[in-house]
């Protein structure tokens, strides 16, 4: 059995990765001038850090799928991940209003504030928004050319993964936004948000890129997506449940900050489910405004919605664990210890 990779020197690996490919943009962009300087850092800041969940489920795929452990082609692949995530949370931020960003000012707020502090004209509110979204366009670009470059031979079998998770995350995230202007949603909506937004394109789709790039036939990869599927919705869903009750000293987000932002999760719409008129009133006037943070919380818990995503987390992890008993003691091997990370976390 091939030995499971060693998670912080993996991450290393990814960082290598990363910053080798960030150096290759910065000598080709020097011409341009000193103006790009920060905005080319911003990119890389941006994507330092983190779990390199995505990276490490794809090169998971890669070897449950035969590759082999010493490929460096697939840590290019793998590593293509985190640019990806980090043009769509810096999007996700923008279009949230969210302030911060693993504790740091998120990219629209840092440009707002380095607008207001270099004495410029014009609004700095509009010069971060506007940067927010040309940066995240850029890394999106780069998580392309990135996976296109990592010179595998089945590269191509990859990308069709690749794009079909670019194509879901969008649809996810455009759910979501229809989902906020709505006043009623059901817990059958909000899921549908979860796999899109989260689930498809945080563990499914990367494991399916992995293993198509090893040549993987089409049974594992049905036998990828029964394991991946609902790990990716318990993984969200955990996510929701930090966004309400995490400390903000470990996950960088400011105390109940999805009940700030008004999101409709599945926590949300657990508590709609199982409260009465005046609760729901309270969910109609509170989400989105952080002065009913605690009242909202105290509604969460009074239903026993919290109680229910937890059960809700457990049932989908039996799920991923009743696909991935189906497999071989080395694929098992290699996705237990990812499966705990997913879901069984603090931030």
């Amino acid at each position: 059995m091939t030995a499971s990779p060693n998670a912080s020197a993996f991450r290393t690996r990814i960082d290598e990765q990363l910053s080798s490919f960030v150096a290759d943009q910065r000598a080709r962009l020097v011409d341009l001038g000193p103006d790009l300087e920060p905005f080319v850092d911003a990119a890389a800041t941006f994507v330092s850090g983190g779990k390199r969940l995505r990276p490490q489920f794809c090169y998971a795929g890669w070897l449950v799928a035969g590759g082999d452990p010493d490929e460096t082609g697939i840590l290019a692949a793998a590593a293509s991940f985190e640019w990806l995530q980090a043009s769509a949370l810096a999007h996700d931020d923008l279009m949230d209003g969210s302030d911060t960003r693993r504790g740091k000012p998120s990219i629209h707020r840092d440009f707002e504030a380095r607008h207001s502090n270099g004495n410029s004209v014009g609004d700095a509110a509009q010069f971060g928004r506007s940067v927010a979204l040309l940066l995240g366009d850029l890394m999106l670009s780069w998580s392309e050319e990135m996976f296109r470059n990592c010179a595998l031979v089945n590269v191509d079998a990859g990308a069709i993964y690749l794009d079909l998770c670019k194509t879901e995350v969008v649809a996810g995230q455009y759910l979501d936004v229809v989902g906020q202007t709505r006043p009623e949603f059901s817990v059958a909506d909000a899921m549908r948000v979860v796999r899109f937004k989260s689930a498809k394109y945080t563990i499914e789709r990367p494991l399916h890129v992995g293993a198509a790039l090893a040549g993987a036939d089409d049974e594992l990869l049905a036998i990828l997506s029964a394991f991946g599927l609902p790990l990716g919705e318990a993984f969200q869903l955990r996510d929701d449940m930090l966004g309400v009750f995490g400390d903000p000293e470990v996950t960088g987000k400011p105390a109940g900050d999805d009940l700030r932002e008004g999101k409709r999760t599945v926590l949300i719409a657990r508590t709609a489910e199982r409260t009465d008129d005046a609760g729901r009133e309270l969910l109609r006037r509170g989400l989105g405004n952080g002065e009913y943070i605690a009242q909202l919380r105290e509604l969460i818990i009074s239903t026993g919605a919290d109680a229910a995503v937890e059960e809700d987390i457990a049932s989908l992890e039996r799920e991923a664990e009743a696909a991935l008993a189906t497999l071989g003691k080395s694929a098992q091997f290699h996705l237990r210890d990812l499966m705990l990370k997913a879901t069984r976390r603090n931030h």
